[in-house]
């Protein structure tokens, strides 16, 4: 079995960004000789997420409306209370609440590879989500298999 460790690059807009990073998963699997295996796809921050689903405008702005409501930036949070916390960086956000929408979606997807292909349905997509942007984000995919 071989596995290979890619990393994807973005640089992501002000607010909650929802990122359709199906294509440079597709094009690292082009590039790499992995016919049958699996492609584990992992967000390297705190505040940013994974999800599988349809990347349609219209919905993705649904999920941005619903992320809002179940942590509402203007709410009260003790992460905020930044002179309360030791050893934070001097640009260091007021973000609890990006941290809390981060924490109810996930960190990693794992896909299925058949044929080297994604084994992704019909109007399945992989979504970056940058829950605190904007920021320079990495997001780490390692390709296993034969």
């Amino acid at each position: 079995m071989q596995i290979i460790n890619e990393i994807i690059y973005l640089e992501t807009e002000k607010g909650i960004g929802i990122y359709n990073i199906t294509p440079e998963i597709e094009k690292l699997l082009q590039v790499n000789s992995i016919k049958n295996g699996q492609v584990l796809v992992f967000s390297r921050h705190t505040t940013t997420a994974l999800a599988i689903n349809e990347n349609e405008e219209r919905l993705l702005e649904d999920v941005k409306v619903h992320l809002r409501k179940l942590a509402p930036a203007s709410d009260k949070y003790l992460h905020n209370d930044l002179h309360l916390r030791k050893n934070i960086p001097d640009d260091e956000p007021m973000n609890a609440h990006s941290h809390l929408m981060a924490m109810m979606l996930s960190t990693s997807e794992v896909i299925p590879v058949v044929d080297g292909q994604l084994a992704l349905g019909t109007w399945q997509s992989v979504l970056f989500f940058d829950l605190d942007g904007p920021r320079k984000r990495t997001v780490f995919v390692q390709i296993s298999g034969i």
